[in-house]
């Protein structure tokens, strides 16, 4: 199988050949030629408007459904969405019922999705049945293919299991992921605590119910001088303990969810239950300190924060709605509003190290792992734009800049029509 991309502007800032226009030859999966004119009669050709193609995109936090929750989203379905976004590589969520919590269940939804275009890695549930009780079989799923372990936005409450674990994964290079989200500092919280919850009379959150847990785990990971990567922080304080503790030398990364980098508090004025999130949209302040935090490296990755969820458990009263909200399909459009373009492509790419998911670039001779898009134009996100089975983004009616084509990984190619 031969795929020609012609007229590509290519973006990877460590390549020889950023931001030059070239055309590309992929051949049987492999990334085989790149030059400036390339012809070649057997290949299926891939001309568009203002093509450009970077390293294939990285989400390391996503929620589908399947198993138990099909009602939200199914696993086919669900890699399709990521690949009509851009994402190649996504790393999926214990957040299932059962929880993913041994070797069969990792091996299970690893087999079933092994002939999608987008690559699934998963992260298992780190305790049994995420109780945060007992240790799961990490070194088992670690076979089976899991990259990293962690009870989906649970706080480990039980500080010596997460010691334990932190010290046993070592043995093999193992992640553990932490949620920093106290449970009793939060009891009944529906949004941020400060002015705007005040003004609502909702119960808030506040920023310590992060802060106070996020510094125990760092105090943890220095004990043991493990892997620990946090997925979402949401606080200016939390980005300061990460800038921290990355100067001591801990082998510590985080992501912050694109949301978060997008709306606020002031979003909530009108009790809409589509920006109920966790971690909840905090202040202006905070928002500015994450994109500072991104920009700076502080921050390694983005991520979507994909959460489907059903109209039964979300479109209800605010109080009573379910917290979450998908976002892979206006990801890179919402990131175009705020940032450069070659720092977005590095921020949905360079969280695949942490991992240790191989990103080649346009290096020949090496798989080819592709994202294909223009960062040209801007329009309304409507429910059009949704490939997910649940329709729950708070980023509807926001504006999003550029247009996603699709991507390609191996002898896989997923463009949309």
């Amino acid at each position: 199988m031969k795929i020609l991309f012609k007229n590509a502007t290519l973006i990877h800032e460590k390549s020889p050949f950023h931001n030059q226009q070239k055309d590309v030859l992929v051949v049987d999966g492999i990334l085989t030629q790149i030059d400036n004119f390339i012809e070649e009669s057997e290949a299926t050709v891939v001309e568009l408007e203002d093509l450009h193609l970077s390293s294939g995109w990285f989400d390391p936090c996503v929620s589908f459904g399947e198993p138990g929750y099909e009602e939200r989203e199914t696993l086919a379905n669900g890699l399709l969405t990521a690949a009509k976004s851009g994402f190649t590589h996504i790393v999926l969520n214990p957040d299932t019922q059962p929880v993913l919590d041994s070797f069969t269940d990792v091996s299970h939804l690893l087999q079933k999705s092994e002939k999608n275009t987008t690559s699934l890695h998963i992260s298992a549930s780190l305790s049994e049945d995420s109780a945060g009780s007992n240790m799961a079989p990490l070194y088992e799923m670690h076979q089976a293919g899991a990259v990293a372990f962690g009870d989906f936005n649970q706080v480990m409450k039980n500080p010596n299991l997460l010691r334990i674990a932190l010290d046993y994964v070592k043995s093999f290079d193992g992640l553990i992921q932490a949620y920093p989200l106290d449970g009793t500092l939060n009891t009944n919280g529906q949004m941020h605590e400060g002015v705007v919850s005040t003004h609502l009379g909702l119960k808030g959150i506040p920023h310590i119910a992060e802060t106070v847990t996020l510094a125990r785990d760092l105090q943890l990971l220095e004990y043991t001088q493990g892997r620990m990567h946090i997925p979402y922080i949401s606080a200016a304080a939390s980005v300061d303990l990460i800038r921290a503790a990355k100067k001591k030398g801990l082998k510590v990364s985080c992501a912050v969810s694109i949301a978060h980098l997008h709306a606020s508090e002031e979003n909530l004025m009108d009790f809409d239950s589509a920006f109920k999130i966790i971690p909840p949209l905090r202040s202006l302040k905070d928002q500015r300190a994450l994109r500072e935090g991104l920009l700076d490296g502080t921050i390694d990755a983005v991520t979507s924060l994909h959460q489907p969820l059903n109209p039964e458990i979300k479109d209800l009263e605010f109080v009573h709605s379910k917290e979450g909200s998908i976002g892979l399909e206006a990801a890179f459009g919402i990131l175009l509003n705020y940032f450069p373009l070659d720092k977005i492509i590095a921020f949905l790419t360079r969280g695949k190290s942490i991992f240790k998911i191989q990103d080649s670039g346009f290096q020949i001779g090496t798989p080819a792992d592709l994202t294909c898009f223009s960062p040209k134009g801007n329009k309304k996100f409507t429910k059009e734009q949704i490939y997910s089975s649940s329709k729950n983004s708070l980023f509807l009616g926001s504006t999003v800049k550029g247009n996603v084509y699709g991507c390609l990984r191996g002898n896989s190619i997923q463009l949309n029509s």
